[in-house]
């Protein structure tokens, strides 16, 4: 979520960490998810401990978080107050206008809505060092999203998914408190009381939080494996939709504003990736597994299509950044990818 830290002499492994973090996630979710769909009988008891393995997954980021990457907000408020916007009005305008258009029934219509109301993706700082993007603004853009995300995930969710299902904005913001909130910030303060010991830990928490959420993309395949065979076709359309004009319009965003091609690099990937964990486990608790479903499907498709965006993006030099890593997103500085944050 947060910004990455390797050794300062070595960008080659800088590229290794981050290219490895972005092919083998995907295969794992993959795989994750052809177990649930192969033996759901198996997983779907295992319902329950969705939010809890959520907010493992928040905790690990928590615990990479330090007070630069807060102090780099405060730098750039125009910058990442932008951001800010385009991910909460692109994405969920995004899945409602595509719900809308391809008529998708009930539960996949409020599953998808309910992704685009996410905040940004976990791996997106990841993906935006691998394209020579901005990663200090994907950073600070993704911290704030996630920090805010009980204030306007669950009125954006009623405002644009309530004519399809009936949604419950209290209760979701409830949830998120204990599930994202309450864990970030609490990993956050034990990363500030006992950062030497953390940062013992540091090269295990990718791991853990790949892992995690594969287990989560397992239990919500498992849970609505029934009606994949009837609906995937269907939510892949709208994901591929969902996540490739969100790429292509936070990209944009950013372009209109000036901020520079490496900033705008950051906005694509900030507005198109989102924490769909996140989302299924909302949708699982307040609506149903068939929901989770989009969430499911974008968990895997917005890392392989980042990943390749990615690697076409840092084909394309700019005036402002070339090929190699700047000071900016060079390994060692703020915000270059390693095991101090979790990629996925």
């Amino acid at each position: 979520m947060a910004t990455s830290r390797i050794a300062p002499a070595a960008p080659a492994a800088a590229d290794r960490t981050a290219r490895l973090a972005v092919t083998v996630f995907p295969l794992l979710v993959v795989a994750a998810g052809a177990l649930g769909l192969a033996a759901p009988s198996r997983f779907t008891g295992w319902a329950p401990a969705v939010p809890y393995l959520l907010g493992v997954v928040m905790f690990t980021m928590g615990l990479t978080l330090t007070g630069e990457d807060f102090r780099a907000v405060a730098k750039r408020p125009w910058a990442v107050g932008l951001g800010l916007v385009a991910h909460y009005v692109i994405m969920p305008g995004l899945g409602w206008l595509i719900a809308t258009a391809l008529g998708l029934p009930p539960q996949l219509a409020a599953g998808v809505i309910l992704v685009g109301c996410a905040p940004s993706g976990t791996a997106s700082n990841v993906v935006t060092y691998l394209a020579r993007g901005d990663v200090a603004l994907s950073v600070s853009v993704a911290t704030v999203s996630t920090l805010v995300a009980p204030l306007v995930t669950p009125p954006l969710t009623l405002l644009l998914a309530d004519r399809f299902l009936d949604v419950d904005a209290g209760a979701m913001f409830t949830d998120i408190l204990k599930t994202v909130l309450v864990p970030v910030v609490g990993g956050a303060l034990v990363r500030m009381v006992a950062g030497r010991r953390v940062a013992r830990l540091l090269g295990v928490l990718p791991s853990l939080s790949a892992l995690t959420i594969a287990v989560l993309v397992l239990i919500v395949v498992s849970g609505s494996a029934a009606r994949i065979k009837d609906a995937a076709a269907l939510v892949l359309l709208a994901v591929v939709l969902h996540n490739g004009l969100g790429l292509a319009l936070g990209y944009a965003a950013g372009r209109l504003a000036r901020l520079g091609a490496p900033s705008s690099r950051a906005m694509a990937f900030e507005v198109g990736m989102q924490n769909s964990g996140l989302a299924a486990s909302l949708a699982t608790a307040h609506f149903s597994p068939a929901a989770a479903l989009p969430a499911a499907v974008f968990s895997v498709w917005h890392n392989v299509s980042g990943a390749v965006v990615a690697a076409w993006m840092s084909r394309r030099p700019t005036a402002k950044m070339s090929r190699r890593p700047t000071a900016e997103t060079a390994p060692g500085a703020a915000g270059a990818p390693s095991a101090d944050h979790p990629a996925p």
